[in-house]
Formats: C-alpha cells, sequence, structure tokens
C-alpha cells in the first residue's frame, strides 16, 4: 500500500478545539491532529510563531470560517501550490 493511502492513526483524525489569541482577541479553531501539527511545522520552518502564523492566514481569509481557511493554508503548502503567504490566504478564502 502507497504512503497516500496509508491508514492513519485515530489520532491524527480526531478534531481538537484550540484556544488562540488573534490581535488581542480569544478565538478558537477546530483541527484534526494532523492539521494542528503541520501548522506548529510551517510556524517552524518560517521562523514565527503558531500564533502570528495563524493571524497571518485570519487576516486574509475574507469570509472564510477560519478552520476551514488554516485547513486549506496547509494543504496548499503540501502541495506546492503556495508562491506566497499571501495567495495561499486568499485561495483559502475564496475556496
Amino acid at each position: 500500500m502507497s504512503e497516500a493511502h496509508a491508514p492513519q492513526d485515530a489520532s491524527s483524525r480526531r478534531i481538537v478545539k484550540h484556544s488562540v489569541v488573534i490581535a488581542g482577541h480569544r478565538t478558537s479553531v477546530s483541527l484534526e491532529d494532523a492539521f494542528w501539527r503541520a501548522l506548529k511545522g510551517i510556524a517552524t520552518q518560517e521562523g514565527v510563531s503558531l500564533a502570528a502564523l495563524i493571524a497571518r492566514v485570519d487576516a486574509g481569509r475574507g469570509d472564510a470560517n477560519l478552520s476551514s481557511a488554516l485547513r486549506v493554508f496547509v494543504l496548499e503548502r503540501a502541495l506546492g501550490n503556495s508562491p506566497s503567504l499571501e495567495g495561499e490566504v486568499k485561495s483559502a478564502a475564496n475556496s
């Protein structure tokens, strides 16, 4: 079985609510653990805090749900469809 089709650990699929502070306001996002870990990895790669990365996605998401925008952001990064953070956020907001 290829890695793309390998069964996932059930904990990776479990949705967990995470509290975050964006622009001084507390909010929460519900994400599967796999997406949360990927966001943390992206933040580390970019040398920014997780909160700063989420705030950047939030700033450009338009009317999109924040949790959904974060999932699309991670997916587009994984697929290599991300020329810039700004482009990723606009794409997530328009999905």
